[in-house]
């Protein structure tokens, strides 16, 4: 039977085009909100909003089985594909159209380069299920690309913001990133739902076993991250009713590259994979880990590095606004090719 998307996923898009509008209607509605949100910080830190990323970024975190993470170096041609597209074309993928489209504008520049750096760990599983790919191949590259960001995130950004625009001749915009700053959020919002993903795991399999754990805990768990994704860009676009007008063509800015991205980037892993002969379904799962990437991530650190109303943040939320649509083609087009260009 072909599994079918579940209904908080399927109308992602929507959720969050209402997420946008009644955030935009409380700004409108309430001019004092903005006071209101910045009295419940400590430091440059809104206490609520920290408290949704990290829940945003917990239960996709919890649902890796970083166990599994020694099987996937056992097939070192597929891994060596994988890690090349995930950690080198995607990204440099994502620059390069950040460059093209946004050269005159920075600060979205800046915001897609933080979501072409941040690889995907989430919704992956689900475009891997629909597109009938490796489930337990998805779940390896994802511990994969889960421990890779914690380790890399904040060396990428560094490189590709505040060293490689300077080199290529871009000096002019003065895009430089705290790296102290970005480290201090990937250790936050990153490191602390990694570790209690991992921990949670970790007991509650031993108390409760596996099964429990996948059927139970993770399916009550799992819509939290877009409970604390909507409730995000509610306060995001509370602080932006004075911009309700700019805001269909900066969408329209966005929009463009991400399309474009997410299209070369599932072909071109796709026939990567296949002239390596690598059998589908782990091709699907190999091309659509490179495709998706996660915004909850880029979302955070936008957040907290450049603020809540900053327009990488504004960027960061297009991402899935783009992504939902078009992986849901992809996984059409995928299937497709399954069916006329591998011998059954």
């Amino acid at each position: 039977m072909q599994p079918k998307l579940k209904f908080l996923d399927r109308f992602l898009t929507l959720w969050i085009f209402l997420a946008m509008f009644s955030g935009i209607m409380l700004g409108y509605l309430f001019p004092n909100i903005s006071s209101t949100i910045n009295a419940l910080s400590v430091g440059t830190t809104n206490i609520p909003l920290a408290i949704g990323l990290i829940i945003m970024m917990y239960p996709p975190l919890a649902k890796v089985d970083y166990s599994l993470l020694p099987k996937v170096f056992r097939d070192k041609k597929a891994i060596t594909i994988s890690l090349v597209l995930n950690w080198f074309i995607g990204p440099v993928l994502m620059f390069i159209l950040a460059i093209i489209f946004l050269k005159h504008e920075p600060d979205y520049m800046i915001g897609l380069i933080l979501i072409g750096l941040a690889r995907c760990i989430a919704m992956v599983l689900v475009w891997n299920d629909l597109a009938k790919g490796n489930r337990e191949y998805a779940a390896l590259l994802v511990a994969l690309n889960s421990i890779f960001q914690i380790f890399t995130y904040s060396f990428m950004i560094w490189l590709f913001i505040n060293v490689l625009p300077h080199q290529l001749g871009f000096a002019n915009f003065n895009v430089t990133v705290s790296i102290k700053e970005v480290t201090q959020s990937v250790l936050i919002y990153l490191g602390l739902p990694f570790v209690a993903g991992f921990l949670s795991r970790y007991f509650l399999t031993q108390l409760k076993g596996e099964s429990w754990y996948n059927k139970n805990f993770i399916t009550k768990i799992s819509p939290f991250t877009l409970y604390a994704l909507l409730f995000t860009i509610v306060l995001m676009f509370s602080l932006k009713g004075d911009k309700i007008l700019e805001l269909p063509m900066d969408v329209l800015k966005v929009a463009i590259p991400l399309i474009i991205y997410f299209i070369l980037m599932f072909f071109i892993s796709f026939f990567i994979n296949r002239a390596f002969k690598i059998p589908y379904d782990k091709n699907a799962a190999i091309a659509f880990t490179a495709t998706g990437n996660n915004f909850e991530l880029a979302i955070a650190v936008s957040i907290s590095v450049f603020g809540i109303h900053s327009p990488q943040a504004f960027v960061g939320v297009i991402g899935p606004l783009i992504e939902v649509p078009i992986l849901i083609l992809l996984v059409k087009i995928s299937l497709w090719l399954k069916k006329y260009n591998y011998k059954m």
